[in-house]
């Protein structure tokens, strides 16, 4: 029942932010964008992780391809680098002037990469894992260091950074939201992580 509860949640928080104003503007608001961004990334992608079946895990943990690119360190790098990548100024003009890229591209990595990141970290198993729950939440908390200062930069910056594309005060609440709501939404992730590295070494001690 959970899991269905998760994957219901995704498709609704994934279609609030593709199938609503905040998608259909994001080109144009800066501050859609970074909800889109956020909800997508830091929302729908984990709890598809959390509505995937250990029947379902196990068939994926098969294919070599995705074996690997749940890896911790190459699914970090991965996510980083969109994560961070989006956001420099030629990368994200280019996003924003060429719709098709933003449609075929950017929306289709914001739902893939957080799932390739995720599906190791915040699985609800304990014993047996890829990642032991300890390592899992390290990896959750360096994750904050380059969504912070991606937010961080873009709100203290003074001028525009995507050459007037939008109002500097719009730009300034959209580096907000993924400073502060960022923060907010991985430290909920960090003490799930943390409640499952509590249990596994409950399970250790029985």
């Amino acid at each position: 029942m959970a899991r269905k509860l998760y994957l219901a949640l995704a498709v609704i928080l994934a279609l609030s932010v593709v199938a609503t104003p905040i998608g259909t503007r994001s080109a144009d608001i800066f501050t859609f964008h970074m909800i889109q961004h956020i909800v997508t990334m830091m929302l729908v992608g984990p709890c598809l992780v959390l509505a995937t079946t250990e029947k379902n895990r196990n068939r994926l943990n098969q294919n070599r391809l995705f074996y690997f690119l749940t890896r911790v360190d190459v699914s970090f790098f991965i996510y980083a680098a969109l994560m961070v990548g989006v956001h420099i100024s030629p990368i994200h003009m280019f996003i924003m002037e060429k719709p098709w890229s933003h449609y075929l591209i950017e929306l289709p990595l914001y739902l893939t990469v957080p799932y390739l990141f995720y599906f190791n970290l915040i699985e609800p198993k304990l014993s047996n894992r890829r990642v032991a729950t300890g390592t899992a939440c390290l990896v959750l908390w360096i994750m904050m260091v380059p969504e912070t200062l991606t937010g961080f930069f873009i709100y203290v910056s003074k001028l525009s950074a995507y050459q007037n594309m939008y109002e500097i005060n719009d730009q300034r609440l959209g580096g907000t939201i993924m400073w502060s709501g960022g923060m907010i939404i991985d430290t909920l992730w960090i003490l799930l992580a943390v409640y499952h590295w509590y249990k596994s070494e409950e399970l250790k001690n029985e």
